[in-house]
C-alpha cells in the first residue's frame, strides 16, 4: 500500500479514504502538472516552434531516456503532450525556455502557481521532478490534477491515452500516457500523472469513473511499480461494493428479493 493516499468524490468532495493525506512527500514527475500550468500562465504560444538544445539535455540529465534529440524542432503544443503523456523531462525544459524561463525560474513560478491554488505544502526546486526536494501531499496533488483537468488546453491533453507528435522534418513520435495501467473495467481513468524517483518511490494521481461516482485518487510512496495501479483497483472494488450496499439499504424490497 502507498505511504500516503487520498480518495475523494470529485463532485461532492467527500473523503472516501485517507492515509497520511497531509504529510509532505517527494512527488517526482507529478511536478510536471505544475510545470505545464506555469508555462501556460506565462503566455506560452501553443503554435510556436521550439528547438531542443544542450540546455534541455543538461536539465534532464539523470532521468529517463528522452526521444527528443538535440536539434529537433517541435510545436509547443506537442511539447505539452510529450511532458504530460510521456513525462519527457527535456520537453519541460524546452517549454520553460519557450516562455523565457530557465530551470530555476520555472521552478519558482511553479511554486508560485501552487501558492495561487492555496497549496502551502507544495514546493519545487526544479521543474522536471528529478529533485527529491519537489514535495507535496496527496491532498495537494489532487488540487494540481483538478486544475489541469479544468484547464481548456491541458485538460484534453491529460485525458488522452496517446498522441503522435511531429518534429519538423523527422519521423513522428508516439507517446502513450504513463497512467494507462490504472485503467480497468471498474475504473475508467480520464486523467492523471505518474511519478518516480528513488526518494518519492512510485506515485500516481488519477481521476476516474468508478461505479456511479467520479473520484480522484492520489497514491504517494508505493514501493512496487505496479502497487499504485493495484491501489486504484482496490479502491474501485471497495467503492462499487459500498454503492451496492447503499442501494440495498435504500430499497428494502430489493434487499428482500435478494435474500429469497
Amino acid at each position: 500500500m502507498s505511504r500516503g493516499a487520498l480518495v475523494l468524490d470529485l463532485q461532492t468532495g467527500e473523503e472516501l479514504y485517507a492515509r497520511a493525506a497531509d504529510a509532505p512527500r517527494p512527488i517526482a514527475s507529478i511536478s510536471k502538472l505544475a510545470a505545464t500550468l506555469a508555462v501556460l500562465s506565462a503566455g506560452l504560444d501553443l503554435d510556436g516552434i521550439t528547438r531542443m538544445t544542450e540546455v534541455d539535455r543538461q536539465v534532464a540529465a539523470g532521468g529517463a531516456r528522452s526521444r527528443l534529440l538535440i536539434g529537433f524542432e517541435l510545436s509547443n503544443r506537442d511539447l505539452l503532450h510529450a511532458a504530460l503523456l510521456g513525462s519527457d523531462n527535456r520537453a519541460v525544459s524546452a517549454l520553460g525556455r519557450a516562455v523565457g524561463l530557465d530551470a530555476r525560474a520555472l521552478a519558482a513560478r511553479m511554486t508560485a502557481e501552487a501558492r495561487a491554488l492555496g497549496l502551502r505544502a507544495t514546493r519545487f526546486l526544479e521543474p522536471t521532478g528529478l529533485s527529491y526536494g519537489n514535495v507535496s501531499t496527496p491532498r495537494e496533488v489532487i488540487v494540481l490534477l483538478r486544475a489541469v483537468l479544468d484547464h481548456p488546453v491541458l485538460g484534453p491533453i491529460t485525458r488522452s491515452f496517446e498522441h503522435e507528435i511531429r518534429p519538423r522534418g523527422r519521423a513522428p513520435i508516439r507517446y502513450v500516457n504513463t497512467h494507462r495501467r490504472a485503467d480497468r473495467a471498474n475504473a475508467r481513468v480520464f486523467g492523471g500523472k505518474t511519478g518516480y524517483n528513488d526518494a518519492a518511490r512510485y506515485c500516481l494521481v488519477v481521476a476516474a469513473e468508478v461505479g456511479d461516482r467520479s473520484v480522484v485518487m492520489a497514491f504517494l510512496g508505493a514501493e512496487g511499480k505496479l502497487t499504485r495501479f493495484a491501489d486504484v483497483g482496490r479502491v474501485a472494488d471497495w467503492v462499487v461494493t459500498q454503492e451496492g450496499r447503499e442501494r440495498l439499504v435504500a430499497s428494502p424490497g430489493a434487499a428482500r428479493a435478494s435474500l429469497n
